[in-house]
Formats: C-alpha cells, sequence, structure tokens
C-alpha cells in the first residue's frame, strides 16, 4: 500500500444546491475514506471543487434570466458552505472557472494536440439561424422515437431513460427560439478512443477483475465489449474554457475533458499554498489515485479520463474507483427538477448540530453495489435507537459512572483484562472494511463495539458492585473507559463532531489509528476526564412529520399543470357555494380615487341595481380603458367602506405573467345580470 493518497470526489454542477444523494453517493463515503488515511499515517490530498461549465449551468441561467458567471458565483458558495457544515474535510476545494485550471485544462489539450493525438474532423450538427448558434444537445427537444415523449432531449428521454442523439428525435426543435433548426457543418477535434480499446481492457478488465467493485467492473467490461468510438473533445459554445488553437474562435473544451482535469489543477493550486509539488501526487506510481464518484459518471472515469491521461502520458492510472449507486428518497428517485430531495443546506438549518446523524443515517444506507432508499422513518429510527440508544447510552453510562464513584478520575485496572482485546479487534476490522471501500460494513463494527460495551457493563453491573466488591467495579469502569476512547477515537472518520465532543470529555489527543489497533491502554489510571455531556438527543415524532410534510408539500407541487398557481383555499361545501351570487355586470363610470395609485371609483350595472364599487385595478387600467367593460361581479358581498368610500361588491380578475390584472369576463357579450354557476 503506498504511503500518499490522491483522493478525489465527483465535482458537483454549481447549478443547484447538493442533496443527500449525492451526500451518500460520493461525499461522505469519500471524506471517511480520506479521514481514516489520515490517522493512518497517510500523506493524503482530498481534492474537489465545483464544474462550472456545460449546458446545465447555461440552461439555469437562461431561466433565470442572468449571465452562467452569476449561476455559478451563486450556487459555488452554496455548495462549498454545506459540505464544510457537514464536516467534509476537503483540502481543496476550488472550482473550474479558476486561472489555475483554464491554464491546466489548455496546457493539456495542447500537449494531446501537439503529440498529434487528436483527429480533426467535419460533421453537420444542428444550428439555430435565429439564436445563430450550433445547439448542444441539451438543447434540442423533439418526440422520442422510442415511447413517443414530446419532450424529450436531445441526448436522453427522461421519461422512458433512452439515451438519445439529436438525430434520433422526431420534429426537433430549437430550446432558445423554438424554431426547428437546421444542419450546419462544424469542425471539431476529437480523441479516438477505439485507439484506447487495448490499454483499457489489459489495465481494467484484466488488472482489476479481483479488486474493482462488481458495478463499475461490469459497467467498463459492457462499454468495451461494445467497442469505443472517436469522441468530440470540443463545443460549439460560448460558456466553458476556450480551445487553445488558432481559428477555433466560439469553441471550448468539451465539459468532460476540462472538468476532471480540475482534480489535477485544483492539486496544483494546493501544492502551492501547502509547499508541495503537485508532481508527486500525479505523476508518482508511490502514490495511490482514487476516484469517489456516482454511477452516472464511471465512464467518464474509467474510460475518458484514463485515455486522456494515457495519451499525455506523464500521469498515473487510478488504483480505485469505488463508484456508487443511486440513493432514492422515500421510494422515489430523487429529482432535482421535481425538487425531490433533501438538500444539504435546509438539513443543516431544520436540524442544527445533527450533522453526525445525517452522516451516520446515510453511511448505513450507502448505495455501495446497488441503489438504496432513505426515508425520515428509518433516519428517526437510527438515531433514536442506534445513537442514542446505544452508542450514546453506553458513552453516557461510562462518564456519569466514573464520575460519580471517581470524581471523574479513571480507576486502578487490569491491563491484562481480555475484553480490552475487543478494541484491538474492532480496529482492524474498520480498518480492513474501510481499505475495501465497504462503508456500511465498517459503520457496522463500530456499532457492535458500542455495543459490546454496553453488554460488557449490564453483565458487570458497576453501580451494584461498587458497594461490596470495589475492585471489581473498579475494573469493569477502567474497561468501559478503554472502550469509550476506543469509540471517540474510531467514529472520528464517521462522526467528525461527535469525536470532537468525545475526545473533549474524556480529555483526551486525537491519536493515531494503528495505536488503536495495537494497544491495551487508551486512557491512563488517574487521567482526570471532563464534565459528561449527553452525545445525541432523541429526534420526536413532530419533527419527523414536519419533514415528511414538506416532501408531501413538494409532491402536491409537482402534480400542478401551472407551477406558479398558488395551493388551494381550503375546502367548502355545496350549501356554501350555493350562497354564492355571481353576476354579468357592466361598467359605467370610471374615476380615480384621491391619494390611492392603485384603486378606481367604479359604477356598475349589475342587471338588479347600478351600484359602487372599489376596485384595485388603477396599475393595470386607466379610467378610460374600463369604462364599457363587461366583468363579473360577486354581488351579495357585504358592503365595507375603502377610503371612506362604500364599496358594493367585488369584480373578478386575475393576474397575467407580467404582473398585470385581467378582467374575468364572458366569451361574448350577455346581459347584465345573469347568474353564473
Amino acid at each position: 500500500m503506498s504511503n500518499r493518497k490522491m483522493i478525489t470526489a465527483a465535482l458537483p454542477y454549481a447549478n443547484g444546491p447538493v442533496h443527500i444523494g449525492h451526500l451518500a453517493g460520493v461525499y461522505i463515503p469519500a471524506d471517511v475514506y480520506a479521514r481514516f488515511q489520515r490517522r493512518s499515517g497517510k500523506d493524503v490530498a482530498f481534492i474537489c471543487g465545483s464544474d462550472e461549465h456545460g449546458i446545465p449551468i447555461t440552461i439555469r441561467a437562461k431561466k433565470e434570466g442572468v449571465t452562467p458567471q452569476n449561476i455559478v458565483d451563486q450556487y459555488h458558495e452554496v455548495i462549498k458552505k454545506s459540505f464544510s457544515d457537514l464536516g467534509i474535510s476537503f483540502d481543496e476545494y476550488s472550482r473550474t472557472t479558476s486561472k489555475k485550471h483554464y491554464a491546466t485544462s489548455q496546457d493539456f489539450f495542447r500537449t494531446l494536440h501537439d503529440k498529434g493525438k487528436f483527429t480533426e474532423e467535419v460533421s453537420e450538427q444542428y444550428f439555430d439561424e435565429q439564436a445563430n448558434e450550433f445547439l448542444a444537445d441539451r438543447y434540442i427537444v423533439g418526440t422520442c422515437p422510442n415511447c413517443g415523449n414530446e419532450n424529450a432531449y436531445g441526448d436522453q428521454c427522461e421519461r422512458c431513460g433512452s439515451t438519445l442523439s439529436p438525430s434520433e428525435l422526431i420534429n426537433p426543435k430549437s430550446m432558445l427560439s423554438g424554431n426547428v433548426p437546421i444542419l450546419k457543418e462544424t469542425k471539431n477535434w476529437y480523441l479516438p478512443l477505439n485507439e484506447y480499446e487495448d490499454f483499457l481492457n489489459e489495465w481494467i478488465i484484466e488488472g482489476h477483475k479481483d479488486d474493482w467493485k462488481p458495478n463499475v467492473y461490469g459497467q467498463v467490461k459492457s462499454w468495451l465489449n461494445d467497442g469505443l468510438k472517436p469522441r468530440a473533445m470540443t463545443r460549439d459554445l460560448n460558456w466553458g474554457v476556450p480551445v487553445p488553437l488558432p481559428n477555433a474562435e466560439g469553441k471550448v473544451l468539451y465539459v468532460w475533458f476540462d472538468a476532471p482535469i480540475g482534480y489535477i489543477s485544483f492539486t496544483k493550486e494546493w501544492a502551492e499554498k501547502n509547499g508541495k509539488d503537485w508532481k508527486d501526487y500525479w505523476q508518482s506510481e508511490e502514490s495511490d489515485l482514487v476516484h469517489f464518484i456516482g454511477k452516472d459518471n464511471i465512464v467518464f472515469h474509467c474510460i475518458i479520463f484514463p485515455a486522456m491521461m494515457k495519451a499525455h502520458g506523464d500521469y498515473i492510472m487510478p488504483k480505485n474507483v469505488p463508484a456508487f449507486e443511486f440513493l432514492n428518497l422515500e421510494n422515489d428517485k430523487i429529482s432535482t427538477s421535481r425538487n425531490w430531495a433533501v438538500w444539504a443546506h435546509e438539513y443543516v438549518e431544520d436540524f442544527p448540530g445533527q450533522q453526525d446523524v445525517l452522516r451516520y443515517a446515510l453511511l448505513s444506507s450507502a448505495p455501495e453495489t446497488k441503489d438504496n432508499n432513505f426515508t425520515w422513518k428509518d433516519f428517526q429510527t437510527k438515531n433514536n435507537s442506534e445513537l442514542v440508544g446505544i452508542f450514546g447510552n453506553f458513552i453516557n453510562r461510562v462518564a456519569v459512572l466514573v464520575h460519580k464513584y471517581y470524581d471523574g478520575v479513571i480507576p486502578q485496572g487490569d491491563v491484562n483484562s481480555p475484553e480490552l482485546k475487543e478494541i484491538n479487534k474492532s480496529a482492524k476490522e474498520i480498518s480492513g472494511f474501510l481499505e475495501n471501500y465497504e462503508f456500511r460494513n465498517s459503520l457496522t463494527a463500530l456499532m457492535n463495539l458500542a455495543r459490546f460495551g454496553n453488554q460488557y457493563l449490564q453483565t458487570e453491573e458497576p453501580w451494584k458492585t461498587i458497594k461490596d466488591n470495589p475492585a471489581k467495579a473498579a475494573q469493569s469502569l477502567f474497561v468501559g473507559s478503554q472502550i469509550a476512547v476506543a469509540l471517540a477515537q474510531l467514529c472520528e472518520p464517521f462522526m467528525p463532531f461527535s469525536s470532537e465532543k468525545l475526545l473533549n470529555m474524556f480529555n483526551v489527543e486525537k491519536s493515531n489509528w494503528s495505536d488503536v489497533e495495537t494497544k491495551s491502554v487508551l486512557i491512563e489510571t488517574g487521567h482526570k476526564i471532563n464534565e459528561s455531556s449527553l452525545l445525541f438527543s432523541k429526534i420526536e415524532d413532530e419533527v419527523i412529520e414536519a419533514q415528511i410534510q414538506k416532501l408531501e408539500n413538494t409532491k402536491q407541487n409537482n402534480k400542478k399543470t401551472n407551477p406558479n398557481a398558488n395551493p388551494m383555499k381550503e375546502e367548502i361545501s355545496f350549501d356554501d357555494f350555493t350562497k354564492i351570487d355571481l353576476r354579468t355586470a357592466t361598467i359605467l363610470e370610471a374615476e380615480k380615487v384621491e391619494k390611492a395609485d392603485k384603486l378606481l371609483k367604479l359604477k356598475v350595472d349589475t342587471g338588479v341595481d347600478v351600484r359602487t364599487v372599489v376596485s384595485g385595478v388603477a396599475e393595470s387600467f386607466t379610467p378610460e380603458e374600463v369604462i364599457g367593460k363587461q366583468v363579473m361581479i360577486l354581488l351579495n358581498l357585504a358592503p365595507r367602506k375603502i377610503r371612506g368610500i362604500e364599496s358594493q361588491g367585488m369584480l373578478l380578475l386575475t393576474t397575467k405573467a407580467d404582473g398585470k390584472l385581467s378582467f374575468v369576463t364572458p366569451d361574448e357579450t350577455v346581459e347584465n345580470g345573469i347568474e353564473i354557476g
């Protein structure tokens, strides 16, 4: 095993916040692994950053009417803060719009170009004549040839899940103008992936068949069996890293070319700040490169990026790519577009000081080799039954009893007690699981040590033996204290905030992992511990119900045909409805109300009578515009005074997309006083 670990975590798109699917499938396992390697004395560089190029960014910007830079500036900070709040211990978290990244990715491209690794190919691509730009796949919509979905994208149909190309769409249209695009020739630079099939087969299929996860190995094998094709490494876009060649105006590096190079450019930034040589981590066989990603990124990290690095010639290949599957939420696929997610920044706000509860819950449900599911009820159970009932309960019993019987001083005990071997065994077991990227098993091994501690105390009963056998009570609390401190040390990769509290509670420093694997005594007799405090607190039903209701509100909102529509008001009975008297009416006269910018005083012929109505329509209509307009009026509304004028009814209006009001009117002119309903 190398002493140097180059650990990367997939770059999150800076077009929105991160959610629990991202956390469970990439960032928390990566953080556990990085923390464990540091505790094992390894030289670790844990690198990540915001992916700020690509079509999702530009789509979000167009939707919000701002620039792509506005979008990435906003979400880079949101994402960075969420990671920090949840204890994700990146050594460097940067962004792909940095100067260092532009320079590094352009230099990488030039190296491959100068070595003749690219082919230049002219192809026909869709072009929007009105917008005057080539269309990326995501900017083309049409009918899916497989399921008939009329809103399929040029790269994928989100209804049936089919992978598509723009040429397969029926009746394609541009998302920019709504027009039918034309085909226009353009030149791009391609990496002939087919030339790297032999290398990839030897490196992965033969070299990693025994140590890579089956979901990763299987997907790579499938791609290679189908045969690889040349892939364009440049795009005709105006947002991204410019292609560093003459006569390449309007072309940028393909986002999946520049994004993984971000790992290298961010390492350079970190190395400069810390007096390191970045090449030691990326170009030395003494370094282990490990990529933590989700399953949707396997092809890029196991085929395209390795082919790029092989073509370059100076870089090491990843030792492992422990990709995770997807996490569902309440038995439904997490979806950013449908807002079906638990957002990291909202969790921190809703559950202050309980970051480790989420880390624990997500790790225990980590989708390591197949999709898994998160539910709020399971989250509550894991906290109340496991963290509070097992882990926290054991720690509290030890600390309270040491204070009660020994004034907070660790009592005398037998350092050769066989129970202490359980600590060494657990530490080695956790270590073995983490080295093999088995995070759920490692967490189970940690909790089993807490269970052992509880069972040991329950058997020894020091609260009883303190009276008639004080030596036995001292021994049991000496052993209990060793287990408690072991848990404080071993839980740090998984629950860093709780570990910090525990280390402070027992007044000890963070130790090397090997100490817990080998030493019998982790806290000496006579050592004074600090006052105890509850490590975890019970989460009540009403807190969980509030989160479930938040998701239910999202579900109801997703059913709306108009996402801007306000929720339905409280239900009324049919008898209530029959009391409403709606009539057709005509506005006869109109004038502005003095010192009221929004109000018009109207004289209205209701067919029943002529009455005065005060209406807040003056910002949408002039008095002259409303005279003679046929409208609908709520006739039997009790009169009320508005600015000293008695208003005898209410006109029916609605708000248009531009914020202006519009009268609800009959399709054609009818007599005044006709009842509606």
